[in-house]
């Protein structure tokens, strides 16, 4: 199976974007997109109004061609607080060689991330504009319709975003809305986030078995900031760059991917004896003990009121 790519959804999308026929996603025309400022990362705009007459003379409007998104990667917190919902909702996992079978006149690719225009195409705009050779225009029209479609500002580059575009007779229209049905064959796993309220759960865990794919919960976990996956056997997987993989080691308590060699996570690992002598160390139980803790806040409180009040001034 090849390299895998994702699609975020909300809980509330499920009957929506699954079916027993496949997948059905939204796909966007580039005037829709949701970061307005992507079609100024072509050409500088500063440049003078001569050449902008060039530009807008060869270039014309941008073609407005279906085009849909993916991640490459399930593990993007922020895209499972935005798109999923706070972790309430849930993923589907692409085989993307399959997907572009089953779609072969599609074009998939990275969206590349930057906050300035493309210095060679604004060299090609001049070439265009100076020397008037009919390559450079095709050139010019060529790369800016790469970038158009394929960049966006740096602000977006959490999302890791693959971006696929499509022909008009891949998608049909319903609702006033652009949608591409997806072949079962092209989905691998579904994943269901770590707040997925049991509804949600049973739907994507029969769907999964439906499609004859693999079914995950995707799960926060205490010592690691990069979540991890448990399967239906609970047994735990992890992002390793192209798809969901086997963790090599995890802690035989909660099940959390931890180093090789440890069979606790760190915070298993602690015993009764461990909270025990924390107790006892712990200076506020004392104060506390003596009746003392709740001046000694007060008397804190108020040096650090007055430490932040001399930092204003």
């Amino acid at each position: 199976m090849g390299k895998k790519i994702y699609k975020y959804f909300g809980p509330e999308l499920v009957d929506l974007a699954l079916s027993d026929n496949g997948a059905t996603f939204k796909c966007s025309l580039p005037k829709d997109f949701n970061d307005p400022y992507e079609l100024f990362l072509t050409v500088d705009f500063s440049s003078d109004a001569s050449a902008l007459a060039c530009y807008q003379e060869a270039i014309g409007a941008i073609p407005q061609l279906p085009t849909t998104c993916f991640s490459a990667s399930p593990a993007v917190t922020p895209m499972w607080a935005h798109y999923g919902k706070n972790v309430s909702g849930f993923v589907v996992e692409i085989d993307e060689d399959e997907l572009a079978e089953a779609f072969s006149n599609s074009r998939l690719d990275d969206v590349r991330y930057q906050d300035e225009p493309d210095s060679g195409l604004t060299e090609m705009l001049y070439k265009a504009h100076v020397i008037g050779k009919p390559r450079y225009t095709y050139f010019l029209q060529g790369g800016t319709f790469n970038a158009a479609y394929f960049t966006k500002a740096s602000c977006w580059s959490y999302e890791m975003e693959r971006r696929m575009i499509v022909g008009e007779d891949d998608v049909r229209t319903a609702g006033g809305l652009l949608l591409m049905d997806i072949p079962i064959n092209c989905i691998t796993a579904l994943i269901a986030g770590s707040r997925a309220d049991d509804s949600l759960v049973n739907s994507l865990s029969n769907h999964a078995r439906k499609f004859g794919s693999s079914f995950f919960t995707m799960k926060i976990g205490k010592s690691n900031i990069a979540p991890y996956f448990l399967d239906s056997d609970g047994t735990p997987y992890v992002f390793n760059g192209s798809g969901l993989s086997l963790a090599q080691s995890s802690c035989g308590n909660c099940s959390e991917p931890i180093s090789e060699g440890n069979d606790r996570c760190s915070w298993c690992q602690i015993t009764d004896e461990d909270r025990m002598e924390a107790a006892l160390k712990n200076p506020y139980r004392m104060l506390d003990r003596y009746g003392a803790l709740s001046s000694y806040l007060e008397s804190m409180n108020e040096i650090t009121r007055k430490l932040q009040r001399k930092g204003r001034s």
